[in-house]
């Protein structure tokens, strides 16, 4: 499990872990953690982060970071990736990431697309999500990748790469206290300050807190799904 922040752990993703006795290996990597060898794990989960995936100058253990995640997934390791965990996963494979068109940070919906009615993580789900944005970069597709999930501004929201590589943009593993904790680190206030206004992050946890059994209960059924996929 790789963690790029400590107020940034796997949420609701690590619950279904623990309750299947899932045997976990965390990485904290802006703590200066070294990599494990990934052949010795059955799967990898990466979550979010401040940072971008372009820090390499300021943060060069995002060069092994990405190095890792490549060999990995393309020798076939199971790979579920959110938010900076996405990123990370569309840079490795080659893809481009870059600034979007401005932040996208609330509660919000994205579209599923048609090839997500077939797939197995995602099949039966509403094709409206609702989910907890927080970033301003984006990402191009990886060659060979299968788009899975898209908003009005930023087209890539979700795509898998081979059989049970899985990234998402947004979060569907944040509990309100998640929340809370995230608000509390100045730079992230000040982050939401600057796209919303002052007073912005009461204001999405208030939100936040009448739509978060469904946000959950969706980021439940699809990491259950996914971890079943993984080990099969």
């Amino acid at each position: 499990m790789l963690q790029h922040i400590a107020c940034e752990p796997p949420g609701v993703y690590e619950d279904v872990l623990r309750e299947r006795d899932v045997a976990l290996h965390r990485v904290e990597i802006d703590e200066g953690e070294a990599l494990p060898d990934w052949r010795e794990f059955d799967a990898i989960v990466a979550m979010g982060g401040p940072m971008s995936v372009n820090d390499e100058p300021e943060l060069p253990w995002l060069v092994d970071e990405k190095r890792t995640i490549a060999d990995a997934v393309r020798a076939g390791t199971p790979y579920w990736g959110a938010c900076l965990g996405v990123q990370l996963l569309a840079s490795s494979l080659g893809a481009r990431v870059y600034a979007g068109p401005r932040p996208e940070v609330g509660v919000m919906p994205v579209t599923l697309t048609e090839e997500a009615a077939a797939d197995p993580v995602f099949q039966g789900l509403p094709n409206e999500l609702l989910t907890l944005q927080w970033h301003g970069d984006t990402f191009e597709l990886p060659k060979g990748a299968i788009r899975l999930a898209s908003s009005p501004e930023y087209e890539n929201q979700a795509f898998r790469f081979g059989r049970a590589a899985y990234g998402v943009q947004f979060h569907l593993e944040v509990s309100v206290d998640m929340a809370r904790e995230w608000a509390a680190v100045p730079a992230y206030e000040e982050y939401l300050d600057r796209v919303h206004g002052p007073g912005s992050a009461t204001r999405l946890i208030a939100e936040l807190e009448e739509r978060s059994d469904g946000i959950l209960e969706s980021g439940r059924r699809m990491f259950e799904r996914w971890l079943e996929l993984a080990s099969a």
